[in-house]
Parts: C-alpha cells; structure tokens; sequence
C-alpha cells in the first residue's frame, strides 16, 4: 500500500495549506492553485456541504452499510469531488454515496478533489497529463478517464482525441471501475494485471468475482488461465440457472474467435449453438451511447 501512503501523505499537507487563511485559494490564477488541481486532499467531513440540486435522492441503507464496511476495511479507493465555497468550506461536485458511507464508517476526512473557479482548462489538462504518466496502475488511469467524462463533460470519443487513446482502449479502462473494491485494490497493488481484471469483469456476481479472484492468486494464474476459469465459471452457472442438459461442446471455429470478437466490441458476447450447427450472438449494451458504438463497429 505505499502507493496510498504516499497519496495520503500529500494530501496531508495540501490540506494544510488550504487551511492557512494568507494562501485561501479562491481561483485558478491565484498562489498555489496548481498543487491544489489534479491532486488528491483530505478535507475534514464537516467541512463539506451536499449539493441542493444533487438529482439523486433515495439512497440504498443496505447498500450504504455494505459500503461503509469496505471503506473502513480499504478507505475509500475513488476521491469524491467538491467545489470550494469559501475559507474551509466546500460543496460536493460527486461522491455523495462514498461521503455519507464515510460518515457512517466513522471517518474524520475524506480523499477528495478540489475544484475552484475557473479552474476547467486546468483541471482537464492537469487529469490529461496525469494520464499519459507510464507509472500509473490501470485502475489510475480509469479513474482519471472517468473524471474527464463526469467532469470536463465530454464524450468517449472526445476523450479518445484528447488522449490519443482508441476507444476500446477507454473503453476496457473504465470497465475496470465495475469491479470488486478488494480486486481494485489488488490491481493497484501489483497482485493481479489489467489482463486478469478484464476477465473477471465478465462474473456480474461480486462474490463470485472473488472467489475466483482469490483461486488467480493462491494459484498463480496467466491471464488465459483466469481468461479459461471465467469460461467455465460462466458456463457451469449457466446449466445450472437454466436447469437444461449440458450446452453442447462450442465448435472450434467459435471458441477460437471469441476473445478476439470480445476485444473488438469491447464488450461481452455470449454465443448460443444448436445441434444442427445453427447459432445466434448476442451482445449487452449498457446506454443509447454505446448501443450506437457497436452499431458503427457492426456495420
């Protein structure tokens, strides 16, 4: 966890400085106003005030719990983000789950990023420079992407021109964000690779995931070997909530396109086959955005 540590220990003294009434940043233009953009600080709950027109209202009490047992197991593993108000004092931007999930985990402050006024040029240049960092682990990286589009309020594909990256690459980044907290965190720990994640991010079940996450460490397995262990997984679950005879034995022809049709759609893809040969695709789509994304890839 030095990684963390590190984080944690600069936030410490950022939030020093924000606490110093000679150097209250009030602008992006103003002294030390740059430490402040891009980074991470621990701000003091009680000095974080919700947003009026947070859209969301009904939160999940179970859920909220759930949260706040792996926050107090892990921390709170993605910032929120606040716009400053005034001296100390701060709005909440996103985050309101992770915030009241703190709360309830007895935590005193809280990782968060600092917007101020008229700071979006340099926010969305400070989060692309983080990106292009090579010493970034991948769960990092997605983290940075999502700020872009919450924040900058920009597209997928705009984001792929700002940071010179495919869409698919993008894309298989913030899917990482689905995962389990515990396999995020072995991600970011070196345990697991981005490989690993992108195959575990095919179990829905979180403990599942975990279960299975835990078989990739205590046996060391390749990322083909885990890509092989969610097959079978996947399979197995399948026969078993259908209650039918086992699927037949996939053709040669399918297996051995799956994954590079799965790369290309960046996305799951299950295949049905019949006896006769006869089969169908099927592909998920999350949004109208994405929908469109695999119309264009598909024609």
């Amino acid at each position: 966890m030095a990684k963390a540590t590190k984080k944690q220990a600069l936030g410490r003294g950022l939030s020093a400085l924000l606490k110093d009434p000679e150097n209250d940043i009030k602008s992006a233009e103003d002294k030390n106003a740059d430490k402040v953009v891009g980074s991470i600080v621990e701000l003091e709950l009680d000095t974080i005030e919700v947003n009026p027109f947070q859209p969301r209202t009904n939160f999940n009490e179970e859920t909220l719990q759930e949260l706040a047992i792996s926050i107090k197991e892990l921390g709170v593993i993605q910032p929120i983000t606040v716009r400053k108000l005034e001296f100390n004092k701060y709005q909440l931007v996103s985050g309101e789950r992770r915030l009241r999930a703190s709360k309830i985990a007895g935590l005193q402050t809280v990782p968060a990023y600092i917007r101020i006024a008229n700071d979006q040029e340099s926010l969305e240049m400070a989060l692309v420079e983080n990106i292009q960092r090579q010493d970034l682990d991948p769960i990092e990286v997605a983290l940075s992407y999502q700020r872009l589009l919450d924040e900058i309020e920009i597209t997928q594909e705009q984001l792929s021109d700002r940071v010179g990256k495919k869409r698919s690459t993008i894309t298989n980044y913030l899917r990482l964000l689905k995962l389990d907290p515990i396999i995020q965190t072995g991600m970011r720990d070196g345990f697991v690779s981005m490989g690993h994640g992108r195959a575990l991010i095919n179990i829905d079940s979180k403990e599942d995931q975990i279960m299975i996450y835990e078989k990739v460490i205590s046996q060391s397995l390749s990322v083909r070997e885990t890509e092989k262990l969610v097959r079978d997984y996947q399979l197995k679950k399948e026969t078993k909530d259908t209650k039918k005879p086992a699927t037949p034995e996939m053709p040669e022809y399918v297996s051995e396109n799956m994954d590079s049709l799965t790369e290309y759609l960046s996305s799951k893809v299950d295949v049905k086959v019949a006896k006769n040969g006869k089969g169908k695709l099927i592909i998920p789509f999350h949004s109208k955005e994405d929908f469109l994304r695999l119309a264009k890839l598909l024609k």
